[in-house]
């Protein structure tokens, strides 16, 4: 059998960072996590195979010792399943942040707790990515939305077994746990047979095909506030899936917002491209432009350069904590003649010799430099 290489496992190269390799494992880990996996075999394998890949790789010590001998230079270093110390309190403080803690400003933040006794097939929240026009997230809005939930079978009653007929786990002794050792030290985790609940079915249901759950589809209407971004998640409470006393989880909307063809959003900040034909931008010139909720006056000076910015306070979008608006920043972009006919020549070039030395500023700026390179060949 191929053994496979753990740089490869967590997607990053063999000269990747402390910060880079912690990224990508959070990545993995969230993707393939059991309670977002439930009964997919495979997803579990490949997240314990990740975990295992992280614990060499996030010990200095572990993965000097791996890039020189490889797994086998391993044997006898603690690779008995457990985690390190140091790792192990950094990989729960990732699972923390990915599945726990406050969920922060009117239901937003990190992914709810899973929330998931012992005999309970699958987590009780789950999330979606819900698009949004531009207008939509800038304004807010009220949306339907078409979810699918699980509910318990009623023929098993959530156990996934036929008839709710369950057995004690002979791997774990029905503990739900089995303890693993390295050192001195030893840390309990979950019965990879049984999943945790200590029982497993003697048959499948029939009904359910195992999976301890049906569908059901529901029309929920959701308020969005205003200022939402692509990235934010909102939490709608009792939207989630059913448990077998009737009770729903939470139901987490991660947002998708699609690009305004003007407008360019970045944070609570809107920037607008105003094209300016390079007569305005010497004569000065007042233009009118466009804003979120209308219009507003640019009043350009004689002279305005390309990519100039000028800053309209409080006219951006609505902090979606503070409601507190940012500001509406207009940058010139330079547009100059693509053709010109030989009357147009005729007057630039007259216009240029009205300005005299002055439309001629590189013969200046480059006067010592033409004398500086003729004396470095002795002409």
């Amino acid at each position: 059998m191929t053994e496979l290489d753990y740089y490869e496992i967590l997607e990053v190269s063999k000269e990747c960072s402390g910060s880079e390799l912690k990224k990508s494992y959070r990545k993995l880990a969230m993707k393939y996590h059991p309670d977002r996996n439930p009964d997919d075999k495979e997803a579990e394998e490949k997240f314990k195979v990740i975990n295992e890949a992280y614990q060499v790789l996030s010990d200095d010590e572990k993965r000097s010792i791996y890039d020189r001998y490889g797994k086998a230079g391993l044997e006898g270093q603690g690779m008995g399943g457990g985690f390190g110390s140091a790792n192990m309190d950094d990989i729960m403080d990732i699972f923390n942040s990915m599945f726990g803690g406050s969920s922060g400003f009117g239901g937003f933040g990190g992914f709810g707790q899973t929330r998931r006794d012992p005999g309970q097939k699958y987590a009780l929240d789950f999330e979606i990515e819900l698009p949004l026009k531009f207008n939509e997230a800038i304004f807010g809005c009220e949306k339907k939305i078409d979810i699918t939930y699980k509910v318990p079978c009623d023929d098993c009653q959530g156990t996934g077994a036929k008839d709710g007929k369950l057995e004690t786990c002979d791997y774990c002794g029905g503990q739900g746990q089995v303890v693993m050792r390295q050192g001195r030290m030893q840390f309990a985790q979950t019965c990879p047979k049984c999943h945790g609940e200590g029982r497993k079915a003697t048959e499948k249901c029939p009904s359910c095909s195992g999976k301890g759950y049906k569908t059901k589809d529901e029309t929920i209407t959701i308020n969005i506030p205003a200022g939402v971004d692509s990235g934010n998640r909102l939490r709608a409470q009792g939207y989630g899936n059913e448990d077998r006393h009737g009770r729903r989880g939470d139901l987490y909307l991660t947002f998708i917002v699609e690009e305004d063809e003007n407008f360019i959003r970045n944070g609570n900040d809107i920037y607008i491209e105003v094209p300016v034909f390079f007569t305005q931008a010497i004569l000065g010139e007042t233009l009118t432009i466009p804003t979120l909720d209308g219009e507003t006056e640019l009043e350009l000076k004689q002279g305005t350069k390309d990519k100039e910015q000028f800053i309209f306070e409080g006219e951006g979008v609505a902090d979606v904590h503070s409601g507190r608006k940012g500001r509406l920043i207009a940058q010139v972009k330079m547009v100059l003649p693509k053709k010109i006919n030989d009357e147009q020549r005729e007057l630039l070039e007259k216009l240029q010799e009205s300005y005299g030395v002055e439309s001629r500023p590189h013969k200046s700026t480059f006067e010592s430099a033409f004398d500086r390179v003729k004396s470095w060949f002795g002409n």
